[in-house]
C-alpha cells in the first residue's frame, strides 16, 4: 500500500485534512511537471540543500535543481497568482513595492559606480536550504551585459560583479562563505529588472540587516 500522499491529488498535499479542496485552486491548476512533482512531496520527505550542495549546484552551473520546500512553494504560487491579479505581473509589484524604483529605470551611471543604482534585499521565498544559509538579491538599474549567443555573462561582467561582491561582502564575510549565481533567462521570475543572487553561510544577522537596510522579506509578513 503507497503512502497517503501518493493516494492524494497533488494539490491536497501538505494541507490538513479539514482545509483540502475537492477542486484543483486555480493556481494550482497549470504547472510545469518540476513544479508539480514538488508540490506533491511531503515536506516531511523533503532534502534541505546543504553549503557544500549549494556552491557544487553553483559552481557545476545546474542552479536548475535549485528547489523550494513543497509547502513553501505553494505559498509561493498562491502568492504570486494573487499579485498578478492586484498588479498586472510580479514585476509591476516588485518595482512599485519593493524596489519603490520609477520606470522607465535609469541608471545614474556606469555598472555598480552609483549606491543608488543598486538595492540588496534578502529573497522574499527562498529556495528549501539549510537554515544557516542566507539567500539576498542585488537588484541593479543597470544591465549586466551578456553575451548575446550564450546568453552567459560576458567576462567583463563577470568581473564588475565579482568586484562588487568582494568589496560588498569580502571585508565581513569569509570566501568560503558566500557564493554568487545569475539565473539563466529561462528561470527568471522577473525578466525586466536585472538582478543577480548571492548565498552566504551563517553570516552576522547584524551585518545581512545592515547591507539590506534591514529588509523584511515577504515569506516573514504572511
Amino acid at each position: 500500500m503507497g503512502s497517503l500522499s501518493a493516494q492524494l491529488p497533488y494539490w491536497q498535499v501538505n494541507v490538513p485534512e479539514d482545509e483540502r479542496t475537492v477542486e484543483c485552486p486555480d493556481f494550482l491548476c497549470v504547472l510545469s511537471a518540476k513544479d508539480k512533482g514538488i508540490i506533491s512531496t511531503p515536506d516531511t520527505e523533503y532534502h534541505l540543500t546543504t553549503w557544500p550542495e549549494v556552491q557544487k549546484l553553483i559552481l557545476d552551473n545546474r542552479i536548475d535543481l535549485f528547489q523550494r520546500v513543497p509547502s513553501e512553494l505553494r505559498k509561493y504560487l498562491a502568492y504570486t497568482w494573487k499579485l498578478r491579479q492586484e498588479y498586472g505581473s510580479v514585476m509591476n509589484f516588485i518595482l512599485t513595492q519593493r524596489l519603490r524604483w520609477d520606470t522607465p529605470i535609469t541608471s545614474k551611471g556606469r555598472p555598480f559606480e552609483h549606491d543608488e543604482d543598486i538595492k540588496i534585499l534578502l529573497n522574499d521565498w527562498p529556495y528549501g536550504l539549510d537554515k544557516k544559509i542566507v539567500h539576498i538579491v542585488v537588484w541593479t538599474k543597470f544591465d549586466l551585459e551578456e553575451d548575446p549567443a550564450t546568453g552567459e555573462l560576458t567576462d567583463k561582467a563577470h568581473a564588475e560583479i565579482n568586484a562588487f561582491v568582494l568589496k560588498t561582502l569580502g571585508s565581513r564575510v569569509p570566501s568560503d562563505r558566500y557564493i554568487w549565481f545569475k539565473n539563466w533567462r529561462s528561470l527568471k521570475s522577473v525578466h525586466a529588472v536585472e538582478h543577480f543572487h548571492v548565498m552566504l553561510y551563517n553570516p552576522d544577522p547584524t551585518f545581512i540587516e545592515e547591507v539590506t537596510n534591514g529588509d523584511i522579506p515577504l515569506i516573514r509578513k504572511i
